[in-house]
């Protein structure tokens, strides 16, 4: 029979494992996506790509914290988190304003593909950079400003570790911010935006537009559409399991309950994670262009640009103007 100590020992081996590897890929996806959308000059002046960019910054910032938060709890025994009450708050807040902060971005790029794809002039005005850099600023503070009081309520009980104790604040979450914030606007923005974009991107061969902005808009139309679907999928189950975990509190002392309990936990917190390591690799497979953007990318940027410093490494001038190769330099 399987006892509450083995579902112990499953839950933090499945953690320690399963975090590593999100951390390490999301991390390689994340840095390949914001060098392919800054380098080529397809993605610089479109809001779009902006917001992609944002997304795999803040996605990348959430895997490391994530990386740490797990690796503390996991070789420092005591966990930190259930003993100290500043790390006990920022162990929460931080997470909590980069995840929103990301989900913003997809919701935001999808808004930003409705917008441009419109076929109503009036409405694809409205879709610039200057908008982008504005709803950025915006959510960036409103999260903030959201995360740091509630966290200050977080409190530390012996039995039960980094817990929220206040009634309101119980109420708040259970009813506005996991129903609402973290699932239902998310998931009706995101998904209504993805399809009104999807729905435009088909008609726009009917409108006076330029090949390559045709090209560009179904591209990223197919990239965001695939993208939500994902988003929707990974984020619904931990919000329904979240709401109900904080009306049904398990402690230590009901020990299998509670191993359980932690096993569920853990397993929907680290499916909503991978919102934040998957994107590269959905853009990936939706869209075979941008696999040869990116394929562009370490030809003609990361390899052209190791070449040089290689080149630049081997090949020194010398004071009288002779240009001396690397084993001449040994030489002297």
């Amino acid at each position: 029979m399987v006892t509450a100590y083995d579902i112990f020992a499953f839950t933090q081996n499945f953690s320690l494992y399963f975090t590593m590897t999100i951390f390490v890929l999301g991390t390689i996806g994340g840095l390949i996506n914001i060098g392919v959308l800054t380098t080529l000059k397809l993605f610089r002046s479109n809001q779009c790509a902006f917001y992609l960019i944002m997304e795999s910054t803040f996605d990348t910032l959430q895997l490391f914290m994530l990386f740490i938060i797990n690796i503390l709890s996991l070789t420092i025994k005591p966990d930190p988190g259930n003993t100290s009450l500043a790390w006990c708050r920022i162990r929460f807040a931080l997470p909590q304003t980069l995840r929103l902060i990301a989900t913003s971005m997809v919701c935001f790029a999808a808004l930003d593909q409705f917008l441009s794809t419109n076929p109503q002039l009036i409405i694809r005005q409205m879709s610039s950079l200057r908008l982008a850099h504005r709803l950025t600023v915006v959510a960036i503070l409103l999260w903030i400003c959201q995360s740091i009081p509630c966290s200050i309520l977080y409190e530390i009980v012996p039995s039960s570790g980094c817990i929220i104790t206040n009634v309101g604040l119980i109420h708040y979450y259970s009813f506005f911010y996991y129903p609402i914030l973290h699932g239902l606007l998310p998931v009706l923005a995101s998904s209504s935006f993805a399809l009104l974009a999807y729905r435009n991107v088909r008609n726009l061969v009917r409108r006076q537009v330029a090949v390559e902005r045709r090209r560009l808009d179904r591209q990223l139309t197919a990239m965001i559409f695939v993208r939500v679907i994902f988003f929707v999928l990974f984020l619904i189950p931990y919000t329904i399991y979240r709401i109900y975990s904080l009306n049904v509190t398990f402690t230590p002392a009901t020990l299998y309950p509670y191993a359980v309990d932690q096993l569920v936990y853990t397993s929907l917190a680290l499916m909503t994670y991978l919102n934040h390591t998957v994107s590269f690799y959905i853009f990936m497979a939706s869209s075979s262009r941008y696999r040869r953007q990116v394929k562009s990318f370490f030809v003609k940027k990361c390899w052209r640009t190791l070449k040089n410093l290689c080149n630049t490494e081997q090949n020194t001038v010398h004071p009288s103007g002779t240009v001396l190769t690397a084993a001449d330099t040994e030489d002297e």
